[in-house]
């Protein structure tokens, strides 16, 4: 990559970030800025890329249970959302074509369905990068979103297969098999790599050997191999240290996808007016996401959640448009306007996701009429009982802090969290602990209204692993007039006197109070060494 395009992807990431924008549209922008100067997109840019997505596609999988699949909300509700979106996008277009615009010259139903397809998607890239900033991978709305996404990129592989002729080949037929028998290998391996640079090698190995390579020499969609590698190893212990491990590498790669969108060409005055449009059709794809999912018995606000993550157009359409031309399908300038449109949708999305719990907190009254009256058993608000102690986020220090409070004061203490699987695992265990979310305003309401309840709890231990979070917990508490003891943890100084601006009662510094705790830990062993 030149010096040059990189000092600039990285100006205008960070000039977006200052207001407030994912860094990716800034590269988006940079690609264009790149393209207006000149520069071509050449064969690195385009190895980067492929990188990127390619290893994008492998720690989602390696996230993703395949039981989430399975789940009707999400394969039939992404089949419905799709087919109606399209049809909703063609009918767009096709009053479109009425106009004297050049790009609908020729303009016909089957261009009209072909290009509405391509903006049915959502953008992968997009959601889990917000999902992973905000710390809600495995909240509900974060595993049924990750869902529909596998879903859409699964229809975009068949429909890449159809559009390039492409079958395949006769060894696609034991591939199954070869997966079943080369799991155990895998498995071994990862039980024996340790936690060094071997395991880096060995996620690249898996992500673009055992998954991209192999799934081309079978006639398949090398991301998709990619996807399905790491959903083989997803159950595993060190998957999500593997995930972690790839996140920085996966980030610079998509530097290059970002900067190859903008290369697709300079937009003309026409196009960027045909962007805006579609654009503005995000309204109807946000509105169909949140009556689809709510008519398979969602709450709305994890409806709303997943509908705002997923409002957005996707680099998949812009893949699905970019074969749609190589077929002569679709006209090349289709791409163009499609980018645009994409980049906008980041724009509009991106201050909606941060302000997510804000949003539907204003707004939670109205979406209430869009729910069904049965809900789904994971997507329930639970009731916390007799429990005076509620520790928010049960991962290693919300545990840790769930045993020694439960030994102290019992039941007493109850422990919240919204991944399901953490939750079923404690569970079992037989602790107290029920599957919740800090951030859920009707669970403070509940609360609230009721005089025994509010008094009750004498303490709130918010130990998430989202500074968002842990601060809309803490303004929905004082909303409700909570006047118990608040405690939370932060990381940085910046989130550390943000939350002292508060008044709460504890932050609890994890990196500085960690080190005092392992200070006492070796002074009282160091106490039982005879000199």
């Amino acid at each position: 990559m030149d010096p040059i395009w990189l000092t600039i992807a990285f100006t205008l990431g960070f000039l977006v970030r200052l207001i407030g924008l994912p860094p990716l549209i800034g590269y988006l922008i940079a690609g264009f800025v790149l393209k207006y100067f000149g520069a071509e997109s050449g064969e690195f840019i385009k190895i980067v890329s492929d990188l990127g997505v390619t290893l994008l596609l492998f720690t989602i999988g390696l996230k993703l249970k395949i039981k989430t699949l399975f789940r009707k909300e999400v394969w039939a509700g992404s089949i419905i959302h799709m087919i109606l979106t399209t049809l909703v996008f063609a009918f767009i277009l096709l009053l479109l074509s009425y106009t004297t615009f050049n790009i609908f010259r020729d303009f016909n139903i089957k261009l009209a369905f072909i290009v509405a397809f391509a903006l049915s998607f959502s953008s992968t890239i997009y959601a889990v990068k917000i999902l992973e900033s905000k710390g809600e991978v495995n909240s509900p709305h974060g595993k049924i979103s990750i869902g529909i996404l596998i879903m859409q990129d699964i229809f975009a592989v068949l429909f890449i297969v159809l559009a390039a002729g492409k079958i395949p080949n006769i060894w696609a037929l034991v591939l199954p098999i070869a997966l079943f028998l080369i799991r155990p290998i895998l498995i071994f391996i990862l039980n024996k790599i340790g936690h060094g640079e071997l395991l880096v090698l060995f996620g690249f190995f898996l992500a673009l050997i055992v998954g991209a390579e192999l799934f081309e020499f079978v006639g398949l969609k090398a991301d998709l191999g990619a996807l399905v590698i790491g959903m083989l190893i997803a159950n595993h212990k060190k998957s999500k240290a593997l995930a972690n491990i790839l996140l920085h590498f996966k980030d610079f790669f998509l530097v290059g996808f970002f900067l190859s969108i903008g290369f697709l060409g300079i937009p003309t005055f026409e196009i960027l007016i045909i962007a805006f449009i579609l654009a503005l059709g995000l309204n109807f794809k946000l509105i169909l996401y949140l009556f689809v999912l709510t008519r398979f018995k969602l709450r709305a606000r994890t409806s709303i959640f997943t509908s705002l993550t997923l409002a957005n157009f996707s680099e998949f359409g812009l893949i699905v448009a970019s074969f749609a031309a190589a077929a002569n399908l679709i006209p090349s300038e289709w791409i163009v306007a499609i980018a645009i449109a994409l980049s906008i949708t980041f724009i509009i999305s991106s201050p909606l996701n941060v302000h997510a719990h804000s949003i539907y907190f204003r707004l939670k009254d109205k979406l209430h009429f869009f729910e069904t009256s049965d809900r789904l058993e994971y997507d329930k608000a639970f009731d916390i009982g007799n429990a005076q102690i509620l520790i928010f986020g049960l991962g290693r220090l919300g545990s840790a802090a769930y045993d020694q409070l439960n030994y102290k004061y019992g039941q007493s203490v109850i422990g919240l969290d919204y991944n399901l699987e953490i939750v079923e695992k404690l569970q079992a265990e037989g602790k107290n602990v029920i599957l919740d979310d800090a951030t859920d305003s009707e669970f403070w309401e509940k609360i609230a209204n009721s005089p025994i309840r509010s008094k009750q709890v004498k303490a709130v231990l918010l130990c998430m692993n989202d500074h968002k979070s842990n601060l809309f917990a803490i303004e929905r508490l004082k909303d409700i007039d909570y006047d118990g003891f608040i405690a939370t943890t932060a990381i940085y100084d910046d989130e550390i006197k943000e939350l002292e601006k508060l008044n709460i009662h504890s932050v609890y510094d994890l990196y500085s109070e960690a080190g005092f705790g392992f200070a006492d830990h070796a002074c009282q062993n160091i106490s039982k060494i005879k000199v």
